[in-house]
């Protein structure tokens, strides 16, 4: 009798797509909805994992935005410690879509937060992006004209972009209770002080993710029609919970969320494309292979792995193959420098001992 699995392609059935491939020969993962080519000017936002992301199209010639590039004077490990060619500028990590909607709005002067400045041991940090100056700043006025120079630059974003990448990272956040004012850390945790009267916790429901990502996606339009957008779900999970659960089934949750949101957007827009990272790494035919020993990390030949079937997908960045770029880099230290990526979060483990 016919039925429609019969005309169904083997990458439909487990056993011909996945059981009978180890993880690094599975094929036909991922078949791009759209072409990105060299000329497209790309901008990247995200989670710590969506760091690898904007390397990548650096590394194989693609036209990716840099709009607070690093000064001239300092060298690679420097600038990455700083902030700089992590992102298209520099904002450091972005957790949650809420966290990305407020900091165009904040660019764009609608929204100021009244969360200001914060000072720790006679410095001074940026609370939306606390990590880019290690150390702090020396004074609130030093702090003040950094983070005006970086909005006007996150401004000019969108209207050169003509492809958004966006990796969604987590659906737990920390909150100004009186603004609403999403935080990339909690206060307290790094610098700044924890207020109970001032900051709760946010756990982010899938309607509010869907509707942030939406509320961003014609605001990106609005400025440029023809903007495309890639999301992808960083595997990384969860270094804490603020929840009352057990860190595994928080962290399931979260990613769960995250994916479902992405599944929906993908279906409702045909400007919108989904990349799985998530399952490259994380999804249990990969055995964890690609994870560090603390099964949090993502190993260096996961990342190769990860961006090599992106990349291989599209005709213009197959190309370059891994071993021709740093990903896999011969030299020791300058390959982990590649493989680490700043996470604001990793900060929270300290508290588990």
């Amino acid at each position: 009798m016919d039925n429609p699995y019969k005309h169904q392609p083997s990458k439909a059935f487990w056993r011909s797509a996945v059981a009978e491939y180890s993880p690094i020969e599975m094929d036909g993962v991922y078949e791009p909805r759209f072409e990105i080519t060299p000329e497209m000017a790309i901008s990247a936002a995200g989670s710590c994992f969506a760091q690898h992301i904007a390397r990548q199209f650096r590394q194989r010639g693609y036209n990716f935005q840099d709009f607070e590039p690093a000064p001239r004077m300092i060298d690679a490990e420097t600038a990455d410690e700083f902030g700089y060619t992590q992102y298209s500028a520099r904002y450091g990590n972005i957790y949650s879509v809420r966290q990305l909607v407020q900091l165009f709005e904040r660019a764009e002067g609608r929204f100021e937060p009244e969360d200001h400045v914060w000072e720790t041991g006679g410095r001074f940090y940026d609370p939306f992006r606390p990590s880019v100056q290690p150390g702090g700043f020396a004074t609130e006025a030093e702090c003040l004209v950094e983070r005006r120079f970086h909005l006007e630059q996150v401004a000019k974003m969108l209207k050169k972009t003509d492809l958004f990448v966006f990796t969604f990272g987590l659906t737990e956040a920390w909150e100004n209770l009186n603004d609403h004012a999403v935080l990339p850390t909690c206060p307290g945790a790094d610098v700044g002080t924890f207020d109970p009267e001032l900051y709760g916790f946010k756990n982010f429901r899938f309607a509010e993710i869907l509707e942030d990502a939406e509320t961003f996606i014609l605001y990106a339009r609005e400025r440029n029609p023809e903007m495309k957008f890639l999301f992808t779900v960083s595997p990384v999970p969860l270094t804490a919970t603020a929840t009352d659960q057990h860190v595994l089934p928080a962290t399931v949750y979260s990613k769960s969320v995250l994916r479902a949101v992405c599944g929906e957007l993908t279906m409702k827009y045909d400007f919108v494309d989904y990349y799985p990272s998530y399952e490259l790494v994380a999804s249990h035919p990969m055995r964890g292979l690609f994870y560090r020993p603390n099964m949090r990390q993502v190993a260096l030949e996961g990342v190769a792995r990860v961006m090599d079937v992106f990349f291989g997908a599209h005709a213009a960045g197959a190309a370059v193959q891994c071993g021709d770029n740093a990903a896999v880099s011969s030299d020791a230290a300058d390959a982990k420098r590649i493989a680490d990526v700043a996470c604001d979060e990793e900060i929270l483990e300290m508290f588990g001992s």
